[in-house]
């Protein structure tokens, strides 16, 4: 009997044909999405990183100066009185002001030096003193030689005929045109130190035989012309040792600072009149110049070797003492020759011999400039307001004009990354803080505070996210009846859909007063839950198996919902009863009280819990997901050798789900590091460096959505800000790098499982 034929395929048919060309058509088109997807994905990142770098990368540029043009000084002559006393330029440093011992006041420009406008003063005589209360405020104080102090203020008036800008000087007189009589005794002023704030004014007057004399003048302003009157009250001075070389005045009128042998420096407290400290100055030098930096609170004194050192009062061991923060040193030692500082920051520029002239930056303890500039000695230096421009005149009668390109002087690795002392603070430390509503502040751009405060929040959400929610997913994905799983998953990851804005309101709103009233019952939680749970778990199972039976297996985790429910609300309700028992009544007031732990309503507690709670969806669907994708014949295998299921899933299932649940892990952390609304609303956003829980917090992310609507474009602010995202991006990245490598070893560890 003959087999039969078996049909002939024909795998070549056009049909065929077309449906693998459509086929592979396909195959290039999915491979060409997945692709081009991937590399977009790469290509948006660099284009996050590149952009960040682009804003941040000018606060890496080095300051620079060029020369503009030079020409002699204007209305010079051999005449003695004819000596500067004052170069200022004004806003757009246009206009500049040469002030004369004459009293002669020439305005020029600072382009050619062009003559615009000279004025005189209505003083009789010759100018035996000068001073200026600050660049910023641009008033002056002239004394002659019968101790009459006249006080001037130079003003520009701006306006635009045909659409040109036109610059006008004028000479304004505060507090009239009658001199004051300072009245020092027999001998003429030599040296005279104004300082005038809102409500008084101080001048302090030196004359030849050495006598030093302080006097106060409060403000009155008459109510029908809005003239200001001064009312003279006198300062008792405690007696000075040595002679009287220079006197300085803060800016609270408050510390006066007297240099005396050219070693001795003299605190003198104005208020109550008396000597709160003398300083011996042989450590420093020989001193050759004194100034005030920009606030009138920090001294600046230089020696005639070349080095500056920046003093201010602070706090030491209870009391005012003056403390040396920081110094700087010439490249050529030289002898320090002038000191000015800048107007709106913390920089000043130094004078040193043969024109070498150096720019400093205080709070970040930069070097930025430090080159000869000119050739022969310098006798003034000027800066303008925006420090763009600096005039330097020589004693040869010339004036140099220079452009300066210091944008970002504030940022450095110092300031940044390590403490810094600031002005009037008891010892150096870690402080953000960017603004204020004073001209004179000092910005404090310290990072260690916002991310020390990053860590500090995913760490608690982590807390508590990580075990809830790995915990929850074993359970889940291992022991869970199918049927209920079904239901449970979808609702934990409906979760993640909620608005974290929604849940940092209802976290500052209601649990972070809640928590407030009720902090020992959250951590009587802590113990009744679990005892509570055990408990119950270890009755049910030995309990009758007719009764345990009643339940199907996989379901017996809702009989847990009760016993959670009436345990927490059994451990805040006895709250109150245990808080009067051990602490009196109040846990917060013993905290804060006898245990010296500073409480604030809206701390780290309330984020881990918040932020936590959404961080949990997270964690809870990769590694639920991880744990169930484990094939099931690694979990038959081990239960038919005899293991135990809890035994097959510590030996079995986690070490072979461990890259899943290590990737849920790091993927809530980065979710954590990276979330802004809870932490912004849910803490007192304050940066600190504190690692109490029941302290708030400030991190990277909350900053950034803080403060950058304030910031001014292209300021350093702005751009630090930009720093701080470039910042949280790198530790971001490294992060994730770090937790690839340790998933992939995981993988190759047991992969072959």
């Amino acid at each position: 009997m003959s087999r039969p034929i078996a049909p002939k395929l024909d795998f070549n048919t056009p049909a065929l044909r077309r449906h693998r060309t459509l086929r592979a058509l396909k195959n290039k088109l999915a491979a060409w999405g997945i692709a081009g997807g991937g590399l977009s994905v790469i290509a948006a990142v660099l284009l996050i990183f590149f952009y960040l770098l682009y804003e941040v990368a000018p606060m890496l540029v080095a300051a620079s100066i060029e020369p503009a043009n030079q020409y002699p000084v204007p209305a010079l002559s051999q005449d003695k009185d004819n000596q500067t006393l004052l170069l200022a330029m004004e806003e757009q440093s246009e206009v500049a002001l040469r002030v004369q011992k004459s009293g002669d006041m020439t305005f020029f420009k600072v382009s050619d030096g062009t003559i615009l406008q000279q004025e005189s003063l209505p003083l009789a005589g010759t100018v035996n003193a000068f001073d200026v209360n600050t660049e910023a405020s641009r008033l002056m104080i002239f004394v002659n030689q019968q101790a009459q102090a006249l006080l001037v203020k130079h003003n520009y008036r701006v306006t635009y005929p045909n659409d040109q800008r036109l610059i006008t000087p004028e000479l304004a007189y505060p507090y009239g045109v009658e001199p004051l009589n300072l009245n020092t005794g027999a001998s003429p002023i030599v040296d005279v130190t104004l300082r005038d704030g809102e409500e008084a004014m101080v001048i302090a007057a030196l004359n030849e035989a050495g006598q030093l004399q302080v006097k106060r003048y409060l403000k009155e302003v008459d109510f029908l012309s809005d003239e200001v009157m001064l009312e003279y009250e006198a300062v008792n001075l405690p007696s000075i040792a040595g002679h009287i070389n220079q006197v300085e005045i803060d800016q609270t009128m408050r510390w006066l600072f007297v240099l005396a042998d050219q070693r001795l420096l003299h605190i003198i407290n104005l208020e109550d009149e008396s000597l709160t400290q003398t300083i011996t100055l042989d450590a420093v030098g020989t001193i050759s110049s004194m100034s005030l930096l920009l606030g009138e609170n920090s001294l600046l004194i230089g020696n005639n070797e070349g080095k500056i050192s920046q003093w201010f009062m602070a706090r030491q061991d209870d009391r005012w003492r003056l403390v040396m923060a920081r110094s700087f040193v010439l490249e050529t030692p030289s002898a320090v020759q002038a000191i000015v500082s800048e107007q709106r920051r913390k920089g000043f520029y130094v004078a040193g011999e043969g024109g070498q002239v150096a720019i400093y930056h205080s709070t970040a303890h930069r070097s930025l400039i430090d080159e000869k500039l000119v050739d022969g000695d310098i006798e003034f230096l000027s800066v303008s307001p925006r420090a763009k421009d600096l005039l330097v005149q020589t004693k040869q009668g010339m004036i140099h004009h220079f452009k300066v390109d210091n944008e970002h002087p504030e940022i450095s690795w110092s300031s940044m990354w390590d403490q810094v002392w600031y002005e009037g603070y008891e010892k150096p430390e870690y402080i953000w803080q960017s603004s204020s509503s004073s001209n004179d502040f000092e910005p404090k751009y310290s990072l260690v505070p916002l991310a020390f405060g990053t860590l500090k929040g995913a760490f608690y959400a982590m807390l508590l996210a990580a075990p809830l929610a790995i915990a929850g997913a074993i359970y889940t994905a291992y022991f869970m009846a199918p049927a209920l799983r079904r239901k449970v998953k979808p609702i934990i990851e409906l979760m993640e859909a909620l608005p974290t804005v929604i849940l940092g309101f209802l976290a500052g709103l209601a649990l972070a007063p809640f928590l407030e009233n009720n902090l020992l019952g959250i951590f009587a939680v802590l113990v009744v839950l679990p005892v509570a749970m055990l408990a119950f778990g270890f009755s049910w199972a030995n309990m009758p198996a007719k009764i345990r039976h009643l339940v199907p297996e996989g379901w017996d985790v809702i009989l847990l919902i009760p016993v959670i429910l009436l345990s927490g609300w059994f451990a805040i309700s006895i709250s109150p009863s245990l808080e009067t028992l051990f602490f009196g009544g109040s846990m917060v007031d013993w905290l804060n009280n006898d245990l010296g732990v500073s409480f604030s309503q809206r701390n780290a507690l309330i984020v881990g819990l918040a932020m936590g709670f959404a961080v949990i969806p997270t964690i809870f669907s990769i590694a639920e997901d991880a744990i169930f994708s484990v094939p099931k014949s690694l979990s038959y295998g081990s239960l038919a050798l005899g293991a135990t299921p809890w035994q097959t899933m510590m030996k079995v299932v986690l070490p072979t789900a461990s890259p899943g649940i290590f990737s849920a892990l790091m993927i809530g952390m980065g979710r954590a590091v990276g979330e802004t609304m809870i932490v912004l609303m849910a803490t007192g956003n304050t940066p600190i460096t504190d690692v109490n829980i029941f302290e708030g917090m400030r991190t990277l992310a909350a900053n950034i959505a803080v403060e950058i609507p304030e910031s001014e474009v292209g300021s350093s602010h702005y751009r630090i800000l930009f720093l701080t995202g470039f910042v949280l991006f790198l530790f971001t990245f490294v992060f994730n790098t770090a937790a690839e490598t340790v998933r992939q070893n995981l993988r190759a560890k047991y992969g072959q499982l």
